[in-house]
């Protein structure tokens, strides 16, 4: 009974692969990026959202992008960049990507002219696709797919690069909920925390893009990856969730707080 439970859980998880941090990953950028709001954008979102909170919007992309209402979305939890590209020679996803998603809903909550429809919807998107600008495999290759295509032995176990960084490799690091990741991680100074929200998307990307040089020359394929492993890159986990939670909260109090120094046009 053990052995088929255990199969059933890998089962049900394979289907994740493809996309940002996993479920717990998401919450706890939202999360942290909630507890850095100002008044005036906790009380912006809450309008915006009836009263549901940026967690439990989180991980909503990573479904809606399956629906024929938002396939159109598909292509904007990543921007891929090639061993032989770099950043800014890599061709554009004509498609959009992450980093042009993350600025199309950032003018969207800027403007004076969108709905409130408008509004909630590009935050939802804004909510998820700054977390996977976080994740270092959603500015991998196109030619393996983010990862996707880049096989090794996970505790004995057949997985993916991409794979294994949405969702394995934070889940071993720390058998925590959303909630203790936050407790733990988010602990930095004040100058700390402004240093790490400071830059534009494109330099976070820049920062993520040379995360995932770093994750590929680690892991090559066929590796096996095990206790050793994951103990090396617990710390760039709870960095990069800890960025993404600052960032999205620096981006929302721009956008919604008069108060707080800084113009949306920045990023």
């Amino acid at each position: 009974m053990k052995l088929r439970y255990i199969a059933l859980v890998l089962l049900s998880t394979a289907s994740l692969s493809s996309w940002g941090w996993g479920q717990k990953g998401h919450d706890t950028v939202a999360a942290i990026a909630e507890k850095h709001l100002t008044e005036a954008s906790a009380d912006s979102l809450a309008s915006i959202l009836d009263g549901m909170s940026a967690v439990y919007w989180a991980n909503w992309l990573d479904n809606a992008s399956h629906t024929p209402d938002y396939s159109y979305t598909k292509t904007w939890h990543y921007k891929n960049i090639d061993a032989d590209q770099t950043y800014e020679s890599m061709p554009l996803n004509e498609k959009g990507d992450v980093v042009t998603a993350a600025r199309e809903q950032i003018a969207i909550l800027s403007s004076p002219r969108s709905t409130k429809a408008q509004k909630a919807l590009a935050l939802k998107i804004l909510i998820h696709v700054i977390g996977d600008m976080h994740q270092p495999m959603h500015m991998g290759r196109k030619t393996d797919l983010g990862g996707n295509k880049h096989q090794l032995q996970y505790f004995g176990q057949g997985k993916n690069l991409h794979g294994i960084w949405d969702s394995n490799l934070l889940n071993s690091a720390h058998a925590w909920t959303y909630t203790e990741w936050v407790d733990q991680i988010d602990r930095l100074s004040e100058a700390q925390a402004q240093a790490e929200m400071s830059g534009n998307i494109d330099d976070w990307a820049k920062q993520t893009w040379g995360i995932a040089k770093r994750v590929y020359d680690y892991f090559p394929v066929g590796c096996k990856v095990s206790y050793d492993q994951v103990a090396a890159w617990t710390p760039t986990i709870e960095e990069q969730l800890r960025r993404g939670g600052l960032r999205l909260a620096r981006v929302l109090n721009t956008i919604f707080d008069p108060a707080f120094n800084g113009s949306a046009e920045e990023f």
